[in-house]
């Protein structure tokens, strides 16, 4: 209870300190004149009474500024030689335990050790000068180096564990600070995963839904309209199955989120569905395929999903559709080409964005831009890792 009340009311603590300090150093200050003849007496017992006054009110400012009570305690001692009174002042104590706490171990002890080697040579000129005797410089000496050398060993100890916890807690604000900082990143990261997730499944989607329907639409056929309308829901029926899925990981709080995005359609359905919907559309694949791990397998089949919606729905016109797909034996590369493009399209949306993120992800490259001939490229590299290969 003493120790909350100390804490919570500094200053008080402080005034006691002092006042208790002054009580213990005013009545020995007051009989340095004891001996000395006046005037000399009366100015160095006026000194003395100013130094043990300027020493009790320095005591306030401890915390913030410790060397200074503590120079002018040693001060007061070296007065108290001259004054030829033995023994030590209750201030060393105090000011030497504020500075071990409040300044360090290493100042406290380097303080300490000077103090005293001022002193002794202090009293030792006093001595070879006959104005003072040997065991009186010893005495005062001695009281000196009890006083200072016991608060210094518990001020190093307290400043010690003092210091020690200010590290801890220090730590722990940092530990806040980094959980939150990667609670953020964590929260953006995930929330640009679940954007490419729904983006690749509305887009898609959508696009291969308004194909067939204004293919249903137009023609007269109504064997071909049936057909287009049951590719239609059967490509609707996919989406809502996908949405779900993802919708249901987020609205579910029972169980943890999957690490793992939701499986994406292989290059055969996607282009199977391009089809399907009547574009021009055609997949072709080299060299000896290898199992790629999930990252490389998922990336790889979100490029050629968003490669072919883009082209479903930026170059209605083209004539020939091209995916091709290259296994080696160090990455797998992609590209595909439509020559519906005349002009530079816009800046990359979503979709493009989507996947040089995706490609970042997996350390590959990508690009995507008009050619020559009037035709559009995008084309992605993906290392093999070693369990790919």
């Amino acid at each position: 209870m003493f120790r909350r009340f100390w804490a919570r009311h500094p200053v008080v603590g402080d005034a006691v300190i002092a006042l208790l300090c002054l009580f213990l150093t005013l009545t020995p200050a007051s009989s340095v004149r004891t001996g000395i003849p006046d005037p000399a007496g009366i100015v160095l017992s006026i000194i003395a009474l100013a130094g043990v006054l300027a020493a009790c009110v320095a005591l306030f400012w401890r915390r913030r500024h410790p060397l200074v009570p503590f120079v002018l305690s040693f001060a007061l001692q070296a007065l108290f030689v001259v004054g030829i009174l033995p023994g030590g002042t209750p201030l060393i104590l105090v000011t030497a335990y504020a500075l071990a706490v409040y300044g360090s171990s290493r100042a406290a002890w380097i303080g300490f050790g000077v103090a005293l080697g001022a002193l002794v040579v202090w009293g030792g000129a006093f001595v070879l000068g006959g104005g003072l005797g040997f065991a009186d410089a010893a005495n005062a000496v001695i009281g000196a180096v009890i006083f200072g050398l016991i608060g210094t060993l518990i001020g190093v100890n307290v400043g010690g564990r003092k210091r020690y916890l200010d590290a801890i807690i220090d730590r722990s604000r940092q530990l806040l600070v980094e959980r939150d900082q990667q609670a953020q990143l964590a929260a953006a990261a995930e929330r640009a995963r679940i954007a490419r997730e729904m983006h690749d499944i509305v887009s898609h989607s959508l696009t291969v839904i308004v194909a067939l329907s204004e293919g249903a639409a137009a023609t007269a056929d109504r064997e071909q309209a049936r057909v287009a309308s049951t590719a239609t829901a059967q490509t609707a029926r996919t989406a809502l199955t996908e949405m779900r899925a993802m919708l249901g990981v987020l609205r579910d709080d029972t169980s943890p989120l999957p690490l793992a995005p939701l499986t994406a359609p292989s290059p055969e359905e996607t282009v199977a569905a391009a089809q399907r919907a009547g574009y021009p559309i055609s997949l072709t694949a080299s060299g000896t395929p290898v199992t790629l791990s999930a990252p490389i397998d998922h990336a790889l089949s979100r490029i050629v999903q968003e490669g072919v919606t883009n082209a479903m729905r930026h170059a209605p016109s083209a004539t020939a559709i091209t995916v091709r797909v290259e296994h080696r034996a160090d990455a797998v590369s992609v590209e595909i080409v439509n020559d519906g493009v005349t002009e530079p399209g816009d800046s990359p949306g979503f979709g493009l964005r989507g996947l040089d993120e995706r490609v970042a992800h997996v350390r590959g490259t990508i690009a995507h831009g008009p050619v020559d001939g009037g035709r559009w490229m995008l084309r992605a590299e993906l290392p093999l890792t070693q369990e790919d290969a």
